[in-house]
């Protein structure tokens, strides 16, 4: 299967993401949110640099999982061009806990 080149648009989507996933992460380390987001740090890194513009939507949930934000935060941060890079902080949406303990 051959796959299409990525667009501009795709490209500075994903690039946003990345910046999106670093500031969330904080200090905590990207050897720590990848495995327990259950994915290696190469690709984490990949993700986070951009160089993996549009990753699986599964590896994208599980790294939001880990760091506490909604894919609907994460959606509304990075389709729109024009809301990257206010300063506005990425901050933790609140989620029903999936299972009870």
């Amino acid at each position: 299967m051959v796959r299409l080149p990525l667009t501009p648009a795709e490209v500075e989507r994903g690039q946003r993401l990345g910046a999106l996933l670093r500031q969330a992460r904080g200090c905590r380390s990207m050897l720590d949110v990848a495995l327990a987001a259950g994915i290696s740090p190469e690709t984490l890194r990949k993700i986070e640099s951009g160089r993996v513009a549009t990753p699986a939507f599964p590896t994208i949930a599980a790294i939001a999982d880990i760091l506490g934000l909604s894919l609907d935060a994460v959606w509304a941060e990075i389709s729109q061009p024009e809301r990257a890079g206010e300063g506005r902080p990425v901050l933790p949406v609140a989620r029903p806990a999936l299972y009870a303990s």
